[in-house]
């Protein structure tokens, strides 16, 4: 009866996420097709999807591993950059578009990985405060990587340095990154359409892992490492295996919402952002993979809806945190969630 139930919860965390983004993907192509949606809202719709991208992966480790990180913007920048690379030099032997894009994601997302192993095998010893202060720290470090790092290509291939630009492009070559100058004139690839296909990804393969074994796993070292260590459950493995795939998607992200801009550096991946992004997590609630899904998109469409009381928009979408804030700490929120569990495990005795 009891794993009836646990797979019944993740039934309607299924229902409950994809249902969200497909009803909202249907609602906004249907308002792009009568023309009643503005340019700045529509501008806005591929950085909302690398956002729920963002929100969702950070869930992975905030909320289901328990682990708080604040470097999450640090991935998402070695996605960024690395996407721009690949989709630029990959610009003749891919000239589809879409299949150009979809590498440099992949590409994009191996190298957050990677960067994700290496930071996560030394730092996810540390719990709490220290380990949010170095994760703070990865993300600064990578932002002021990106702004001493030169790429050019040209006939003869990629040519790096870093601190200044140590080499000569032959004629007809181009940089890619210029130091803090960062990259200019990039070629727009992504779409709303392309943000929507990563969203479904992102949530199949997290919502499959947090109803898996591995997941509850992960879950088993949040809730009592020692307990779960006793049990044989490697706390190592499970940390450093959540946080990576949680690096993974943000550096795919970071790809998506790179290629919506013609000129990308690195202040757009800084402290604020990551704050930003834990900001959509904590009110979409610690765990509540779709919660991220709805605040992700609200907190980042409220300011442009609030336009038309422009003198008044910060302070109104202030007040609008405040509230959401102090509804996601409220009994009437518990008394909500348990009597949906209540229902669902009522549901799964009548079956």
């Amino acid at each position: 009866m009891k794993k009836r139930t646990i797979l019944s919860a993740g039934n309607r965390d299924y229902v409950v996420s994809f249902g969200i983004v497909i009803a909202a993907f249907a609602i906004v192509q249907a308002m792009i097709a009568t023309g009643s949606i503005t340019s700045s809202l529509k501008g806005q719709l591929v950085p909302i999807c690398a956002y729920i991208v963002m929100a969702v992966s950070l869930n992975l480790t905030v909320g289901i591993l328990g682990e708080l990180s604040l470097g999450h913007a640090g991935f998402m920048s070695v996605g960024a950059f690395a996407g721009i690379v690949v989709t630029t030099s990959l610009t003749d032997a891919i000239p589809f578009a879409p299949l150009r894009l979809a590498a440099a994601m992949v590409v994009g997302g191996v190298l957050a990985a990677v960067a994700g192993v290496i930071v996560g095998v030394p730092v996810l010893r540390l719990k709490g405060d220290y380990l949010a202060i170095v994760t703070l720290a990865f993300g600064e470090i990578i932002k002021n990587l990106v702004n001493v790092l030169y790429i050019g290509r040209d006939a003869s291939g990629l040519h790096f340095s870093l601190l200044e630009q140590k080499f000569e492009l032959t004629d007809g070559g181009k940089m890619i990154i210029n130091g803090p100058m960062g990259v200019s004139g990039v070629m727009k690839l992504s779409t709303f359409t392309t943000g929507f296909v990563l969203i479904l990804i992102t949530l199949f393969l997290v919502l499959n892992l947090v109803h898996s074994r591995t997941g509850r796993a992960v879950m088993a070292v949040r809730d009592n490492a020692i307990a779960a260590e006793s049990m044989g459950v490697s706390i190592t493995h499970y940390k450093l295996l959540a946080f990576v795939i949680s690096a993974a998607l943000a550096g795919m992200a970071g790809t998506l919402y790179a290629m919506n801009f013609s000129t990308v550096t690195a202040a757009k991946f800084d402290f604020n952002t990551s704050i930003l992004i834990l900001v959509f997590v904590v009110l979409g609630g610690l765990g509540n993979i779709w919660g991220s899904v709805v605040a992700a998109a609200l907190l980042t469409v409220l300011p442009e809806l609030l336009r038309a009381v422009r003198d008044y928009r910060m302070l109104i979408y202030a007040i609008l945190l405040i509230a959401m804030m102090l509804f996601n700490n409220s009994k009437l929120k518990e008394n909500l969630l348990e009597k949906r569990k209540r229902k669902g495990v009522h549901s799964d005795g009548n079956a």
